[in-house]
Order: C-alpha cells, then sequence, then structure tokens
C-alpha cells in the first residue's frame, strides 16, 4: 500500500487540552491538521474530575501556587517552569472564560476547592466532576470556529519522518490507509501512558505513543521513573478502575483501613490532604499491615445534598455498582494517574529534535518534579499549550514544508506483521501486569531486573513490520516500558513517586534528572 501525502503547515498530534490550545495558538498562522487517535472527545482531558489549580481568589497568591507546586515535586522541579505556569496560569484561565467556559459558583463568586499538598483553596471546579470535560468542550467549540484547523479523527500516528535530524511530518494509519503528512513543524500532545499498567485511571488510548514515537526519532526522553499513582481510586468485583477524585478528600473525606480506622493522621501531620505519593504509600502499607486489597474513602458524616451536587458523576457512577457514597464507605486502592516524565523539552516546548515539540503530559519540562501538584495537569496543558503553539511560530517562520522520502521506521504495511501467530493480548496483559508488579509504587533492584528480563524477550521484535494500530500500540508500550524500567534501576535513590525500598533515602546525585536516547545507555542530567 503506497502512502499519500499532504502538506500542511502545522502537524498537532493529540487533541486533549494542550493540543487543541497549542492549534487555537497556530491558528492565525497557517493550515494545521490535528489528529486524535480515536473520537474528537476521548483524550485524558475529558476524564480529568477534581479542576484545574490557579490562583485567582482574593485569599491566594501566585507566590503561594508556586511553593506549594515545588514542595509537592519533591526537590526535582524545574522552577523557572513553575514560576512560568503559576504566572501565566490566571490570563489563560480567564481568557478561557471568556471563550465561555464555565466553573461552578457560590452565589456570583467562584467557588474553589481545595486537593491535595495546597495550602489554599485554589481549584476551580465544574458542574461538581466535571472540570475536564468542560475545558475540553470550549477547547473544541473554539478550534472548530476557525476554518484554519483541520482535525483527522480516528488517526495513528505510526511515527515521525525525520530528514538529516530535523522533524519533517509524520506517518499516519487511519481507515486502514496510510497518509504521510509533511508540516513545518509538528507538535506532539497525546497524553500519557497509564495502559502499561495494570490498574490504571487512564482511558484505553493511553498507551505511550507519542513517548515512543519521539524516542525512535532521536529526542532526549527525561525522568521516566517518575510515574504518578492515584491513591484513591474505585475497588469492586467487575468495576472499572474508575478515579474518585481528590477533590472528595479536599471537601473532607476520611480513609480509613478495612478495620474502620483512620490511618492517615498516623503517617503525615497533612493526613489526608499529604501529597499524592505519601498518601499512596500510607495506603499500601495499612493494606500489608490489614492483609487486604483496598481501604476505605468515608464521606458518609458529609451532608447528603452536598455530596450528591459536588459530586453528581461519582455518585451516579459508584450508584452503578450498588455503592451509595452518602451511605456507604467505598472501598478504593492506589491507580497509575500521570507521567511526571516524558519528551524532555524547553519552556517553549522545543524537543532536543529541532521542527519537534511538545506539550502536556507527554512532554516533561520539569514542572511537575518528582510528583505532580493535584490539578496543575490542565493548568500545566492550558498553559504551555499556548506557549508551544507560540514557539512553533517563531521556528516554522524559518522552515519549509519539504515532502520528501525522509526517514520513518515504516512507511508500508505490506508484507507479514513480525507479530504474525503472536498472542498479542496475551503479552499486553503480561505486560501490565509485570509493570504493575515489579515497577510499580515500591520498587527495588530484584523487581525491576525482573521486569528488565521480561521485556528483553521482546527486543528482537520492536524493530519490526506491522500492520495495525493494535500491534503498534503493544510495540510502544514495550517501548515506554523499557524506559521506564531504565531509568529506576538507574536512580539508586528515592525521591516523590520514585520509591525504592532499597534505596530510600535522597543521597548522592538524586537531585539530577535521567534520561533516555535512542542509541544510548540511561544517564544522569543536570
Amino acid at each position: 500500500m503506497k502512502p499519500t501525502t499532504k502538506t500542511v503547515d502545522f502537524l498537532v498530534i493529540g487533541g486533549g487540552v494542550a493540543g487543541l490550545r497549542a492549534a487555537i495558538e497556530l491558528a492565525s498562522e497557517g493550515s494545521i491538521i490535528v489528529l486524535t487517535k480515536d473520537k474528537a472527545t476521548e483524550s485524558t482531558t475529558g476524564y480529568a474530575q477534581g479542576g484545574i489549580a490557579v490562583a485567582l481568589s482574593d485569599e491566594d497568591e501566585v507566590c503561594v501556587h508556586y511553593d506549594d507546586t515545588i514542595k509537592a515535586g519533591d526537590g526535582l522541579c524545574n522552577e523557572e517552569a513553575v514560576q512560568v505556569m503559576v504566572e501565566k496560569g490566571p490570563d489563560y484561565l480567564l481568557e478561557l472564560m471568556s471563550w465561555g467556559a464555565q466553573f461552578d459558583k457560590n452565589g456570583t463568586s467562584l467557588s474553589y476547592t481545595r486537593e491535595a499538598a495546597h495550602s489554599r483553596r485554589r481549584i476551580l471546579h465544574s458542574k461538581g466532576d466535571s472540570t475536564g470535560k468542560e475545558i475540553e468542550r470550549v477547547l473544541i467549540k473554539k478550534a472548530r470556529s476557525f476554518s484554519s484547523i483541520s482535525r483527522y479523527d480516528f488517526a495513528f500516528t505510526l511515527d515521525l519522518i525525520i530528514e538529516q535530524g530535523i522533524c519533517k511530518g509524520a506517518t499516519v494509519l487511519r481507515h486502514d490507509k496510510i497518509i504521510k503528512i509533511f508540516a513545518r513543524a509538528v507538535i506532539l500532545a497525546t497524553g500519557g501512558a497509564g495502559q502499561l499498567f495494570s490498574r490504571t485511571t487512564n482511558p484505553m488510548i493511553s498507551t505511550g505513543d507519542g513517548i515512543a514515537i519521539a524516542y525512535r526519532a532521536g529526542a532526549r526522553i527525561m525522568d521516566m521513573e517518575f510515574i504518578q499513582f492515584h491513591p484513591t481510586t474505585l475497588y469492586s468485583p467487575g468495576a472499572p478502575h474508575f478515579l474518585l477524585s481528590e477533590a472528595m478528600r479536599g471537601e473532607g473525606a476520611v480513609l480509613k483501613n478495612v478495620k474502620g480506622y483512620r490511618f492517615m493522621p498516623d503517617y503525615y501531620e497533612m493526613a489526608e490532604l499529604a501529597p499524592r505519593d505519601a498518601v499512596t504509600r500510607a495506603i499500601v502499607s495499612e493494606m500489608v499491615k490489614t492483609r487486604s486489597r483496598h481501604v476505605y474513602l468515608d464521606l458518609t458524616h458529609l451532608d447528603t445534598n452536598f455530596t450528591k451536587k459536588r459530586f453528581p458523576q461519582i455518585y451516579a457512577t459508584c450508584l452503578q455498582y450498588d455503592i451509595d457514597i452518602t451511605e456507604d464507605m467505598v472501598p478504593v486502592c492506589p491507580a497509575v494517574h500521570y507521567v511526571m516524565g516524558g519528551v524532555k523539552t524547553d519552556l517553549g516546548g522545543e524537543s532536543s529534535v529541532k521542527g519537534l515539540f511538545a506539550a502536556g503530559e507527554v512532554a516533561c519540562t520539569g514542572v511537575h518534579g518528582a510528583n505532580r501538584l493535584a490539578s496543575n495537569s490542565l493548568l500545566e496543558g492550558l498553559v504551555y499549550g499556548a506557549l508551544t503553539g507560540k514557539s512553533a511560530v517563531e521556528y516554522a517562520a524559518t522552515a519549509e514544508v519539504s515532502v520528501t522520502s525522509g526517514e520513518t521506521c515504516q512507511e508500508e504495511t505490506t508484507g507479514p506483521s513480525s507479530l504474525s501467530g503472536v498472542d498479542l493480548e496475551k503479552i499486553r496483559s503480561s505486560l501490565r501486569q509485570v509493570m504493575w508488579e515489579k515497577v510499580g509504587i515500591i520498587r527495588c533492584e530484584k523487581s525491576l531486573m525482573a521486569a528488565k528480563k521480561w521485556l528483553s524477550k521482546y527486543e528482537k521484535i520492536l524493530d519490526g513490520r506491522f500492520k495495525d494500530r493494535r500491534e503498534y500500540e503493544l510495540i510502544n508500550m514495550l517501548t515506554v516500558a523499557t524506559l521506564v524500567t531504565d531509568a529506576s534501576i538507574l536512580r539508586k535513590n528515592s525521591a516523590g513517586a520514585h520509591f525504592r525500598s532499597d534505596f530510600k533515602k535522597k543521597k548522592g546525585n538524586w537531585k539530577m534528572h535521567t534520561v533516555c536516547q535512542i542509541g544510548n545507555k540511561p544517564q544522569w542530567s543536570d
């Protein structure tokens, strides 16, 4: 099957908050194609319940938001990146509201809530627990108002097109046809990689594709050992790993073990409002002590009407599994939620590969450090999506669209697949289980080397030929799982979400960052 070609000024891969905000920034500067892997509304943005953190209230200050972010990042935040996000956040949020975003109010004033590791109530929310959907709705509507922006839904990006070390576009699989899209600048905004683990809050599309294709293109990948586990997801037979928003604890919900004992005050002064990594490890500790597979989140002491109004989606979903959160304690346990690492970029979203930019969860500016502060993800996508768009415009002013063969891992799907006769679903399931058990919340040399040994069995197929999205997803998952494992092996210390039982302390070069790049061993970087 011979690929068809298309040229455009800007190619945006991903349709969540970061990708859409970047596309909107580009709209007056040329033609844009936004690729989404699934339908237009399927992104991790739409699953964000809690809210968006921003220092807008009279009781808050940008400097306090900055301090909270730095503390949560456990010593590894890029301070300049944090400063940019918290300072520019209010203006971009007000802009979003001017486009029609509706956030909950108390009377005529915006309603703010508090989440873990925040010292002030600064989380804006919409319809109680549907903030991501509201932001997504507004950005999609705004993007559709520009004739310069085209959307290709159900378009899976196979690889980036690289010519003499410069990114010139991407090879895309859509409706069983291959399209080579050439552009002046390419922006990755593909989200995270939660599907690498057997328990995750992420949607099925989150298979680490953006990180994998950037890695194959030669980009530097940073801090992949920092995987954030959300402390509270629904634990019930037959139920999905449904996120129970941190805002629930912000509004007064408490954690109890299976014996009914509230345990968080025994671990941290901030109790349920300690940083996510801390709460997650406390929950695991209680699960081990009580030999149980879950703990409980208890809201039963809160006003029933308040709970229903504040968390309508969560209330309705739990009822489907015969759990009334106003009357019953909710069984919960941790699950993978967010990747702090990703494609290393500067503050303008530019990667180490010329012509390739990245924004949102797929990128790593260092803004989250070793542990993301709750509700900073939507803010990061909004702010850095816009800033990355601006940088891409500056770069494209001197770049040309060149339709050439370029270099890509695969341009055709003819010929037999390297995975013919292989049980893809078994490998996928085994991978997710291995990553959860061996590269999960608590790691050590023995568990990490066991994961490395398992992954090494599939190294030989990574350079093969594949025929469809499911096969490519598996290859991307294996690639990113290897990056996470290698970085975790290299970091022989504990910080934030990366906890090693054999190296519990911060010591040596713990303030440095891990970097992976194709053709090189993982290494340390300032």
